[in-house]
């Protein structure tokens, strides 16, 4: 009977670890971005539909009915290049003659062309001259002669196509065959990454020194991989400038040099390698609780409960921060509606950590391990409750990592950090990219002082 006994409760704790099992399994199969970290690119058609959350329109595509739409602004007289007046030879009614007098309200119209694009050659002719006292032969110096024969403009164009629009470099050398009538190898387009990459260092540094000094800061981190090995990626973006580097790995001993001094606000996720980061100064990203809760609803029993329970409350959290937003609220009054919210969500999430039910109380002890950190953006009108602002600047850099599986080297990284350190900075500042790339060679090719990302002297293409 004892061993009848043990085999039956040997089997009841089978049944338990493979029930567990199939639970774990069914949730990997459920995930996608609404509930998991996971990008929206990695969602199923099915998923996407699911999360519209409506059925198909059966409207058109494009404009609707009552549309106001858009239309393209005229440039102003003085940014036109060429003007043409047109006159009525008669008039429509009796047929005369009709002076060519000027309206003051004429209607304006304007077309917009590109002209056509021819690459300008510089040729630089090294004279040796005999002197004619004592016959040596004195060549002209060669610190006049361009070190590279690609010009800082040149240069910068197979910059941002590469490096900042992520065109590979076998396009970049058809697109400047095709659209500027210049030929170079692939070499040269890496040599000419190369000599960008160095030239922009300075900026790179100035910008980094602004993220630091910031008062509030998003960070976020993605895989990257350099010649098929994994590595990590990481943004920290201010209000006025964005950072990207490539490390070895996202532990915390490896994050925490590239983040300074560590003053100012930090918004992230509940990530363990932030822990260096006190709590105090810290916001988390409600965004990223509210998938976590999502997934919870999506449990059976009191986890789902206790997971439509939690999306309740951030519904309304969020409609208070919209109302914010929208200057419908008063700073006073969202801190006054918010303050019994958050006494209503931390008790729910006490309740959840008490349950002890599988998966979910712990990642609710963890939330509030956070507490300290949950409501800063209450208290900070200068700080948002999500870390929507690194996910958007990381967005390209995970594009470019799918569509080209990384770099292959050390210097590769270099360029691809450096570069999509200087554009988006650059756009933050409303600079044009393309001016700023040119200007940095120009110094490094003249001996001059680098440009400045945050100087208020704009510069055009």
């Amino acid at each position: 009977m004892a061993a009848k006994d043990a085999r039956i409760a040997e089997l009841e704790r089978k049944v338990d670890e493979l029930t567990q099992m199939v639970m774990a399994l069914k949730e990997q199969l459920g995930r996608n971005s609404g509930n998991s970290n996971r990008p929206p690119s990695g969602d199923s058609p099915s998923q996407r539909e699911e999360r519209r959350g409506k059925p198909k329109s059966e409207r058109k595509r494009g404009g609707q009915p009552g549309h106001s739409g858009s239309t393209r602004a005229l440039l102003p007289p003085e940014q036109v290049d060429e003007l043409f007046h047109l006159f009525p030879p008669r008039c429509e009614s009796c047929w005369e003659a009709l002076p060519r007098t000027p309206d003051p309200s004429a209607q304006r119209f304007q077309t917009t062309e590109l002209p056509p694009i021819k690459p300008h050659t510089t040729e630089y002719r090294r004279h040796g001259v005999v002197c004619p006292s004592c016959h040596y032969k004195t060549w002209a110096p060669v610190r006049q002669i361009p070190a590279s024969p690609f010009g800082p403009r040149l240069s910068s164009t197979v910059a941002l196509v590469t490096g900042v629009y992520h065109l590979g470099r076998r396009a970049a050398v058809g697109l400047l065959a095709d659209f500027f009538g210049v030929k170079v190898s692939l070499g040269a387009v890496s040599s000419m990454e190369g000599r960008v990459s160095e030239a922009v260092k300075p900026a790179v540094d100035e910008a980094w020194k602004e993220v630091e000094q910031a008062a509030v800061k998003h960070t976020d981190g993605t895989s990257w991989f350099q010649a098929g090995v994994m590595r990590s990626l990481w943004t920290i973006a201010a209000a006025v400038a964005t950072v990207f580097k490539i490390v070895s790995n996202g532990k915390a001993d490896t994050l925490k040099p590239l983040f300074g001094k560590r003053p100012g606000i930090l918004v992230s996720d509940r990530a363990t390698a932030l822990g260096f980061w006190a709590m105090e100064q810290r916001q988390v990203c409600w965004a990223h609780l509210l998938r976590k809760f999502v997934s919870f609803s999506e449990r059976a029993g009191r986890a789902a409960a206790l997971g439509r329970e939690l999306l309740d409350y951030l519904a309304i959290m969020f409609a208070y921060w919209g109302d914010l937003k929208a200057s419908r609220l008063s700073r006073d009054q969202f801190r006054e509606l918010m303050a019994p919210l958050r006494k209503q969500v931390e008790a729910a999430l006490e309740r959840a950590v008490a349950a002890k039910l599988p998966q979910v109380s712990g990642s609710c002890e963890d939330v509030l391990a956070h507490r300290a950190a949950l409501w800063t953006f209450v208290d900070r009108e200068d700080v948002e409750p999500t870390n929507n602002h690194a996910e958007r600047e990381l967005r390209a850099f995970v594009l470019w990592r799918k569509r080209s599986f990384g770099t292959q080297s050390e210097r590769g990284n270099l360029f691809a950090e450096r570069l999509m350190t200087v554009a988006h900075t650059a756009r933050k500042q409303k600079k044009n990219v393309l001016a700023f790339l040119t200007a940095c060679c120009t110094a490094a090719r003249d001996g001059t002082a680098a440009p400045s990302l945050f100087s208020p002297v704009s510069t055009s293409a």
